[in-house]
């Protein structure tokens, strides 16, 4: 007995895969990156058979209500009168950002979540070749890769106060290959974290350039990864 726990003691102690890093993944790096929205602003606009269907079953229960009696009704609709007032203006579907197509400001596309991207240098591509790409920032000493994803947005943004990061796992991944022959930078692994704006219509932007784009602008932006990226984003 003695004999056997001291050979599974030994093939523990060899085979920890879980705690220690190989030779051949040391060189691999860790990409964190922020998928940062805003959330809608007004309803979207109800798809015209959920209307329908609505609508159907709003007149069939109807047609089964229970009839109260006037004298209840007529108190129901007495009460709370002069207690208070609100004043309530929707806001506009079409903004002035909608007309001029204003990528760079939030008042657009109030019905749609929209994204930040980044226009600039990114991991993983040539050195001096812009591109489009979301918030990142490399792994490494932080306490944890949400850190990382934090540090990543508060470099473009300046002030995480207004912000809001969901959970603390991240929301996908997916392994980059070498951009070039010479496998310069190497390949690497992007984790997406996603985080929302809370309580403000304005953000400063720390980049050459940046737009908020909506999920089916964002898919235009990369095409090689359109498939992922619907997969990832769910609305």
């Amino acid at each position: 007995m003695q004999r056997s726990c001291r050979s599974l003691s030994r093939f523990l102690a060899s085979n920890r895969g879980f705690c220690t890093s190989s030779k051949g993944s040391g060189n691999d790096k860790i990409v964190a990156s922020v998928l940062f929205e805003r959330l809608p602003v007004v309803i979207p606009k109800i798809d015209p058979v959920v209307y329908g269907f609505q609508e159907f079953s709003f007149r069939w229960r109807q047609q089964f209500r229970r009839a109260y009696p006037e004298e209840f009704l007529k108190k129901s609709d007495a009460r709370g009168k002069g207690e208070y007032h609100i004043d309530f203006v929707p806001a506009p579907r079409i903004t002035e950002a909608d007309k001029i197509n204003d990528k760079k400001s939030l008042q657009r596309a109030l019905d749609r979540r929209l994204y930040l991207l980044l226009y600039g240098d990114s991991y993983g591509t040539p050195k001096g070749q812009d591109v489009w790409h979301f918030p990142e920032k490399v792994y490494k000493s932080e306490e944890t890769l949400r850190k990382c994803a934090e540090s990543a947005l508060e470099s473009v943004i300046g002030d995480l106060s207004h912000t809001y990061f969901v959970g603390n796992a991240p929301m996908g991944h997916i392994a980059m290959p070498p951009a070039e022959k010479n496998k310069d930078p190497p390949s690497f692994k992007r984790f997406f974290f996603k985080s929302q704006v809370i309580a403000t219509n304005k953000v400063d932007i720390k980049s050459k350039d940046f737009v908020w784009v909506t999920k089916d602008e964002l898919l235009e932006y990369f095409p090689e990864h359109s498939e992922y990226l619907t997969k990832m984003i769910i609305s």
